[in-house]
């Protein structure tokens, strides 16, 4: 990919696609990782005399303002963060209203503009949407790499029209996540979990040639336990995704590892009446919640010795304390691998774990990217880096 140093900026206008698409209660930022992981980038071309048009998403808005998505609560920690008034544009970002107030900025100034997905054309590669967006910038830095898996006006659409390159976080991103494709280290152990097999099988097919243990949790465990014969009560588990849990089984059979016991609850509440139970042996009408004690016994001694680590889904209903226990074994796990493993931590609720734990600065790699971690783990070719190519 084309990098920060091909292009020339000084007394230039950048347009930065960023990814502020943070986790919020009301408009109180609850994890501001997204943010800070933007900073090297935006310091770089700030140090280089630009002055920075930042764009990016917020939530699922359907193609119009709504206060609910507003990328205003930002402004002030993105301030904080940088050391520097941050100016909020709040017309529509293909707006001539923007476009006069961003040719206004001086070299040193940066602005944010508001969430990108209240134009209707911005999911859909539009190109009327993409020459406006064009007319704010000089120059193109995408350094979004969760939405880097998006073809979308403000991730690939622009980068046709400007000259362009590959922010720090994005080419952080792509070198971390090519180490667990490309030649890993080994022992290689990866811990995939969260609700479903279907999310996630196709990194779980790309990866198993290559791993020597896949450690499974979560809900998805449940389809391959039933698919082993196991009772499993209420749990969470797809039918339709049996026979394939039955044939990874077979062919890899020394490789993945499942829970040997669960905290099963009679309810999916927290404030269930719980019990450790054998996976295999979950009574009807209840229902496995989290791993059991001996599970993380066991995928913790796993871990020892691997000199690579990807870890992508908590192990339980994280959202519940009750039920945030395997999680937080793992995340803790992982952290206390040091410096001799090559550890990789993927997805919201195991990047909250492992940063609520109080590890992260112990782990190799705290990816930014949700589905675009998974995509580019998966094999494929994400919109946003071939177009930095």
């Amino acid at each position: 990919m084309q990098n920060l140093d091909s292009l020339n900026v000084s007394g230039k206008r950048v347009l930065v696609r960023v990814d502020y698409n943070v986790p919020m209660s009301g408009s109180v930022i609850q994890d501001d990782t997204r943010i800070t992981a933007s900073l090297p980038t935006l310091n770089i071309l700030l140090e280089k005399g630009a002055s920075l048009v930042l764009m990016s998403h917020l939530g699922r808005p359907k193609g119009g303002p709504d206060p609910k998505y507003s990328l205003k609560p930002i402004v002030d920690t993105l301030s904080k963060a940088l050391g520097k008034p941050v100016q909020f544009i709040g017309s529509l970002p293909g707006s001539d209203e923007t476009l006069a107030a961003v040719q206004a900025l001086k070299p040193g100034e940066v602005a944010l503009l508001e969430n990108v997905r209240f134009e209707a054309g911005e999911e859909k590669n539009d190109p009327a949407l993409v020459d406006k967006l064009a007319r704010l910038g000089d120059a193109f830095v995408l350094d979004a790499f969760g939405s880097a898996h998006r073809a979308h006006a403000s991730v690939s659409g622009v980068a046709a029209k400007l000259p362009h390159a590959a922010g720090m976080l994005l080419q952080t991103e792509v070198d971390a996540l090519d180490k667990l494709i490309n030649n890993p280290a080994h022992p290689y152990v990866v811990i995939i979990g969260g609700a479903k097999v279907s999310d996630k099988i196709k990194v779980i097919e790309n990866l198993l040639p290559k791993v020597d243990k896949l450690l499974i949790g979560g809900g998805m465990a449940y389809t391959f336990i039933k698919a082993r014969g196991g009772m499993i009560g209420d749990s969470i588990h797809e039918d339709d995704q049996l026979d394939l849990a039955k044939r990874l089984l077979s062919e890899y059979a020394g490789k993945i590892m499942l829970p040997t016991d669960v905290i099963a609850a009679d309810a999916f509440d927290k404030d269930a009446n719980t019990k450790v139970v054998q996976s295999n042996e979950i009574p009807d009408d209840w229902q496995g919640l989290d791993a059991g004690p001996e599970t993380v016994k066991a995928y913790t001694a796993a871990l020892q010795g691997a000199k690579t680590v990807f870890w992508n889904g908590p192990l339980g209903v994280f959202e519940f304390e009750k039920f945030a226990g395997g999680t937080n074994a793992i995340a803790k796990a992982v952290g206390d691998l040091g410096s001799g493993t090559y550890s990789v931590v993927g997805g919201g609720d195991s990047v909250s774990a492992i940063n609520k734990s109080g590890q992260a600065s112990k782990v190799s790699h705290v990816s930014t990217g949700g589905g675009a971690s998974l995509e580019l783990l998966e094999g494929q070719a994400l919109p946003g880096v071939v177009a930095m190519q």
